[in-house]
């Protein structure tokens, strides 16, 4: 079986032989298996392509394979970097040497050959720049930049001046390089951020048996048995047993859902109590998260209108650059003069500047942590006039934290959490856990239920157990006045805008807990940010009660919210406030996904965002911190500024060279010296993107580059 170019010869429990067609450094290649973990030997020959290795049983051949594939890629990178670095020692050598002896008193016959030496090296380290400006004459029937450059490099050695051929392609040949690193740099940041870890899973053998396996040896159909407190490492359907599952990454909300047989689960849930069978029905690159690297992968090809914009002008500036030095001809008669507007265009600098902040933008988003799919995202975030912000597990953190503690006459607020605390104590429900929190930070001793009370669930209402003889109940009001327990006045006081949760002792209200999903850290900040990124308009979509939603919007200070809103209600207002200008929306789970689709700009943010939100978004914001998203917009903006700026400049100086060059103040070499330092400053502007450093508040420091 043949994978990334390496194929298996042979394989046994713990030795492997490969069969790799290409001829590698035999000390580098088993220097470096050897320091992946589990190999104990690495034997390669050269002349029969084998290499024999000896590791630990429980590695795959999967694993090894990409570990080779891996050697060849850098082997490559290298070779590859040093091809491109050729033309710019030779030209830049050949050119002093030249220079050199051209101005010395030795022998004519030493000056020819530096001369023709000369020539030939302009002409060989820029023979792809000439076919490729000859061929697309010919097929494409208009130049292209290649084409002025070709053109302006026979110019100058019809001119008798290959030290100017020499200097167009040394810079030239910069610039590119300056782009493909800023390319390179962005893929490196984009592969750091997606690094996976190696999970394992429970597979069942046909004989029952358990064994643990890497989820890459996991297979469709296969049967996967998950434990309490595991995350389910694939999308199947539950087969045996049954359980509590967090869905909080898929759904985005806390409440966690009762899973048996018959239910799906997907890749990503916590099995926080019970165990379950699962047959498998997604594995490998079907699963979402594969889906990302891949469109990751595309994303620098999925160009912006600005990157079209430049190449529009580069295209139109040819026949310009030709016209003027036609022009020039007819008025001076001077081939100098003529030359200057060849070697001198506009085409260089635009594009390479364009498409390098771009990558550069692209890139630096990666290593802050947010990947951007394409381009064009960035230039629709620089224009950006609203972001939509969903509620559950984006403004907050999708943990519930108590709020309020209100207790009913003869009771405190301790007696309160203590009798809630001792039917909650072994339940793995966020409520429960928000009110163990809280016995732990009042120091609340938790009384112990009688011997053999069970604690009773009734689902969607509450729980119930026994202490000292008498009925504890922790739920819903509906679930009081069915088991008819006395209530006083004291409902009065509460706060409509809590999740409420009522504590009740031997059919007394003990008292009211008011339950609050708590605002992200620095989701202020962030919303700050946004204004003084110039985005008027916030808003707040949520499926929770018009109460909370109310009290969460004026917290935070957004304009408006739409409360009670379900996946397609979202995907509306989205549509709705699109109309009047470009709409960012961020979220986190599957019913976010339509609204996500529709914005102009969708934005997936979190530990817990869910696979499919991931996909119908634009960018994808790893870790859990709001800031980032006023942190994008600034870097849009900015890397906005930047193409600007490398558009005035490029016009600028070389519009003056240009000008200077006709009037025969400077000679063509030093002509392509102007422009061709120009195309790099501009490059050089566009890859600073990539260097400046992180500070506190970054936004500040974008809006003020």
């Amino acid at each position: 079986m043949m994978m990334f170019g390496v194929k298996v010869a042979h394989s046994l429990p713990g030795r492997t032989r490969f069969y790799i067609p290409k001829q590698l450094e035999t000390s580098h290649i088993e220097t470096w298996l050897r320091s992946f973990p589990g190999v104990y030997s690495a034997s390669y020959n050269q002349v029969t392509g084998s290499l024999l290795i000896y590791h630990h049983i429980t590695l795959s051949l999967y694993s090894l394979k990409s570990f080779i594939h891996k050697y060849k890629h850098t082997l490559k990178q290298a070779a590859c970097s040093w091809k491109k670095a050729i033309p710019i020692i030779a030209c830049g050598t050949i050119f002093l040497v030249n220079w050199y002896l051209q101005r010395s008193s030795y022998p004519a016959i030493v000056k020819a050959l530096s001369y023709w030496l000369s020539t030939f090296t302009a002409i060989s380290t820029s023979y792809d720049v000439i076919k490729d400006g000859v061929v697309h004459v010919l097929k494409a029937r208009k130049g292209n930049a290649n084409t002025l450059t070709a053109a302006s490099i026979f110019a100058s050695l019809y001119m008798k001046n290959p030290g100017s051929a020499l200097i167009i392609t040394l810079m030239s040949t910069i610039s590119e390089l300056l782009t493909d690193y800023t390319s390179e740099q962005t893929k490196h940041y984009i592969h750091s951020v997606l690094k996976l870890d190696v999970s394992y899973a429970w597979r069942v053998k046909e004989e029952g048996v358990e064994e643990k396996v890497l989820v890459e040896d996991i297979q469709v159909g296969d049967k996967v048995v998950v434990f309490t407190g595991e995350k389910i490492p694939v999308d199947g359907i539950i087969i045996e047993g049954n359980g509590t599952a967090d869905e909080a990454s898929i759904t985005g909300e806390y409440m966690p859902r009762e899973v048996s047989g018959g239910d799906n689960v997907y890749a990503g849930s916590v099995l926080q109590s019970g165990h379950v069978t699962v047959t498998v029905e997604k594995v490998g690159e079907d699963t979402s998260l594969s889906k990302i690297v891949k469109l990751l992968e595309e994303a620098q090809d999925k160009r912006a209108p600005i990157q079209n914009i430049a190449d529009t002008v580069a295209e139109k500036m040819v026949p310009v650059s030709f016209g003027l030095a036609l022009l020039t001809f007819f008025f001076t008669r001077n081939l100098n003069r003529a030359m200057s507007m060849l070697v001198i265009d506009f085409i260089c600098g635009i594009k390479l500047s364009t498409a390098t902040a771009l990558y550069a933008s692209i890139g630096r988003a990666a290593k802050e942590g947010a990947i951007v799919k394409g381009s064009d995202h960035i230039e629709k975030m620089s224009k950006l006039n609203t972001v939509i912000l969903d509620k559950t597990g984006t403004i907050t953190e999708g943990t519930p934290v108590v709020q309020q503690v209100i207790a009913a006459e003869g009771f405190n607020q301790e007696d309160v959490i203590r009798l809630a605390a001792a039917a909650e104590k072994n339940s793995t429900h966020p409520i429960a856990d928000a009110i163990m929190k809280q016995a732990k930070d009042w120091n609340i001793l938790i009384p112990i239920r009688d011997n053999n009370a069970q604690v009773e669930t009734t689902v969607g209402k509450g729980i119930s157990t026994w202490l000292n003889g008498k009925r504890v109940v922790v739920g819903s009001l509906r679930f009081m006045n069915e088991l008819k327990v006395k209530t006083t006045n004291l409902l009065q006081q509460m706060q409509n805008d809590e999740n409420v949760i009522y504590v009740a002792y031997d059919q007394t209200l003990v008292g009211v807990v008011s339950i609050f999903d708590k605002i992200r850290s620095g989701m202020h900040r962030a919303v700050n940010n946004l204004r003084h990124q110039g985005i008027n308009d916030i808003i707040m979509l949520t499926g929770d009660k018009r109460t909370v939603a109310r009290e969460m919007a004026r917290r935070l200070k957004l304009n408006w919210y739409h409360a009670e809103a379900l996946p397609e209600d979202k995907a509306f207002y989205v549509k709705k406030y699109g109309r009047t200008g470009a709409v960012m929306m961020v979220g986190d789970g599957i019913n976010d996904a339509p609204a996500l689709a529709h914005a102009h700009v969708g934005v997936t943010m979190g530990a817990k965002r869910t696979d499919i939100a991931s996909e119908a978004s634009d960018v994808i914001i790893t870790s859990d911190n709001p800031e980032m998203l006023s942190e994008l917009v600034g870097l849009s903006k900015k890397t906005m500024n930047i193409i600007r700026q490398n558009f005035i400049a490029t016009f600028a100086i070389n519009g003056i060279a240009i000008l200077f060059g006709a009037l025969g103040i400077f000679s063509p070499i030093v002509g392509a010296a102007i422009h061709n330092a120009a195309t790099i400053g501009v490059v050089i502007n566009s890859a600073r993107i990539l260097w400046l450093g992180r500070e506190t508040n970054e936004s500040q420091i974008l809006r003020s580059a």
